[in-house]
């Protein structure tokens, strides 16, 4: 059993309970207008036992939504939603981030309003489907962002940043992972541009580290990340696998002398340990990491906490299904079962109904 799991841990001044994350997770049970509701507000502070919450994407801009029923961070309504959530969180003694997710290419005109069209670094639908609230539509092709309209993106996700910590979220993390905007730039088959945005492994890194640097300049560093997953296909990225290292290690290079609050990745493989932890190597700061492991990752992956691998360690489903997966780590199980048919959308069921230990 791990004991390095379970001590407090500095994360850039803040003290946080334990080194278990909760991953970030797309719920979309928001109500009207992007605003989270009371139960959002539950579902969290059930989870405050964590070392540190991470929560669902929230979009920083009206056209950055890519899934219906989602959250955001650009209206006055959004943050009194979440100072409700941040509120009750910090009460039950928990830590929590705001992921800020432009989904970029993601989404649909039919999810926005005003005739907008989701946006992208170059002007190439992603291959597949997505929900829309009534039902499975087509990617539509997104519009080319212009220079000037990726400087206003990289300022949208510095006033989101603002309007987190006004909600009371103690930092927040920039969405570079699963295919959304960021990731978007790195990618090779989204980001077909031959400006200062494409084509070198720098120029491909360059919209994730301006990012940051405006996030880290409008808030501070110390609340400061982002998340990336090297390599993951998810959303029809394709990376170039000759480029992936010279393009991340960019990516960690711009980022470090910034002094962020982490740096969270996510493996979706087993041959990415190896980068993985190159990545680490190329980051002083706090290293959080989502693991790839066979089967469910639970009290085993504790292991990567011992080793070294990781500062801290992030669990996904296992945290949705379990909302004390801290003390069921420690005791080695249980584990209540995720429930796939819930995870998108509905009501309380599947979201907060999961039994903790003592009620189980």
């Amino acid at each position: 059993m791990s004991s390095t799991a379970f001590q407090p841990f500095d994360l850039a001044g803040t003290t946080l309970a334990n080194r278990i994350a909760m991953a970030p997770m797309t719920r979309s049970r928001a109500g009207a207008g992007g605003v989270p509701t009371e139960l959002v507000a539950e579902y969290y502070t059930q989870r405050a036992s964590a070392g540190l919450i991470i929560t669902e994407g929230v979009q920083p801009s009206v056209v950055g939504q890519g899934y219906p029923w989602t959250p955001g961070l650009h209206s006055e309504e959004q943050v009194a939603g979440w100072r409700k959530v941040t509120d009750a969180v910090h009460a039950a003694g928990g830590v929590i981030f705001a992921q800020i997710m432009h989904a970029g290419r993601i989404g649909h005109p039919s999810l926005l309003p005003d005739g907008l069209t989701p946006v992208a670094p170059s002007a190439v639908a992603p291959a597949g489907q997505l929900f829309a609230g009534e039902g499975m539509v087509d990617f539509t092709e997104p519009r080319e962002l212009t220079p000037e309209e990726i400087h206003e993106t990289v300022r949208d996700y510095a006033r989101a940043a603002r309007n987190a910590v006004d909600a009371g979220f103690d930092g927040v993390e920039l969405h570079g992972a699963n295919g959304y905007l960021i990731h978007q730039f790195l990618s090779s088959n989204a980001n077909l541009r031959t400006d200062e945005w494409g084509g070198t492994p720098q120029n491909r890194a360059r919209f994730a580290v301006e990012a940051v640097r405006a996030v880290a300049a409008e808030i501070g560093p110390e609340r400061t990340a982002i998340r990336l997953s090297p390599g993951n296909p998810f959303n029809d990225i394709a990376e170039d696998a000759s480029l992936i290292p010279e393009v991340y290690a960019a990516v960690a290079a711009g980022i470090e002398p910034l002094g962020i609050a982490y740096l969270h990745t996510v493996e979706t493989g087993p041959e990415q340990r190896e980068f993985t932890a190159k990545l680490r190597e190329g980051f002083s700061g706090t290293y959080i990491l989502n693991p790839f492991t066979e089967g469910p990752t639970d009290h085993r992956a504790l292991a990567l906490l011992e080793d070294g691998s990781a500062d801290l360690l992030s669990f996904g489903a296992l945290f949705l299904a379990n909302p004390d997966l801290p003390a069921r780590l420690a005791a080695e199980g249980p584990y209540n079962t995720p429930d796939p048919s819930s995870f998108f959308g509905g009501t309380e069921k599947g979201f907060t109904d999961y039994p903790a230990l003592a009620a189980g």
